[in-house]
């Protein structure tokens, strides 16, 4: 029977960010399972609390805002005093309003790049310190299969993770001999996600309307469990440290 000190993540930590439902809590989920501690990420204090508890004991809960640059900075100190140290960070956190350019609303934009491109940064600014402290780690930054074609009134969605391709490569120059990896998880539909839940239901009309008629849905196959894209991040995460999978584009086989 399998203890704690042959898991793959026994005494390290993980900083999940979005991680009280979908595949950040599978992510999180994941890593507790193979003997690690999260440092759980999220906007929704209440949310993400009950998910902590669900998880159990290696589950710690850190409500943060990460568009918010001071809140971040306060949270990875947080995480240094509580948990001693961070070996990985999996930026998952996304925010996908459905809207136009020309509709686009001044706040719903500012939220979008705040979360999706500027707290991202913010998080790995935070992390690279605590990674050197630790010997080295691992960054994993969660992108979309739309950036490479952008779903109707995601088009700021789809261009902040393309940003955040852009961003990893020049990130990996930047950490080349300093032990920390960046891999960039490009993923297609997931059969959990709670990404849609607050779209307004008649742009949702409209866009359902559009991606059945260019078929998109039928490009990008049926959604898959998300538990099979956190397997994944496991097995990446445990590679030995000297390879590194740069891009790992995980979607629908059918």
């Amino acid at each position: 029977m399998s203890t704690d000190q042959s898991k793959r993540f026994h005494g390290k930590v993980a900083v999940v960010t979005g991680s009280a439902r979908g595949l950040g809590k599978r992510i999180a989920e994941a890593f507790i399972n193979d003997g690690g501690t999260v440092a759980m990420l999220g906007r929704n204090a209440a949310a993400l609390e009950a998910t902590a508890a669900e998880l159990g004991a290696n589950a710690v809960a850190f409500p943060t805002d990460i568009s918010d640059a001071v809140a971040v900075r306060q949270t990875f100190d947080a995480i240094r005093q509580r948990l001693g140290a961070v070996d990985f960070l999996i930026n998952n956190a996304a925010v996908g309003h459905l809207q136009t350019i020309e509709e686009a609303d001044d706040r719903l934009l500012q939220e979008e790049v705040g979360a999706n491109l500027l707290g991202p940064i913010y998080c790995i600014r935070a992390v690279i310190p605590l990674m050197k402290a630790r010997g080295g780690g691992g960054i994993v930054n969660v992108t979309s299969e739309s950036v490479t074609r952008p779903y109707p009134f995601l088009t700021v969605y789809a261009a902040t993770k393309s940003a955040m391709e852009t961003l990893s490569a020049g990130l990996r120059t930047e950490l080349r001999g300093q032990s920390i990896r960046v891999t960039v998880l490009r993923s297609g539909r997931m059969s959990e996600s709670g990404f849609n839940r607050d779209w307004p239901e008649e742009r949702r009309a409209r866009y359902r309307e559009i991606v059945k008629a260019e078929g998109y849905h039928v490009s990008s196959g049926e959604p898959i469990s998300p538990q099979i894209t956190a397997k994944a991040v496991m097995d990446l995460l445990a590679l030995p440290r000297e390879a590194n999978i740069d891009l790992l584009e995980l979607r629908s086989s059918g």
